[in-house]
């Protein structure tokens, strides 16, 4: 891939943390929030921000 794919891909894991941050804190906001539906938000962005750290090696490359 090139380095204008990676900066997309960067871009779009962004974008999704960003989303998940804002379920979360929506989601703890209610009376009872669902803290199994948090931990597999919180396990997916660890994973986006894996992929935007290898797109970043790659980008150095």
């Amino acid at each position: 891939m090139g380095k204008r794919n990676h900066l997309k891909t960067i871009r779009s894991l962004q974008k999704c943390i960003d989303e998940h941050q804002e379920k979360i804190r929506l989601e703890k906001l209610r009376e009872l929030p669902n803290l199994g539906l948090i931990r597999h938000w919180e396990k997916e962005i660890r994973a986006f921000e894996k992929g935007i750290q290898q797109a970043k090696k790659r980008l150095g490359r």
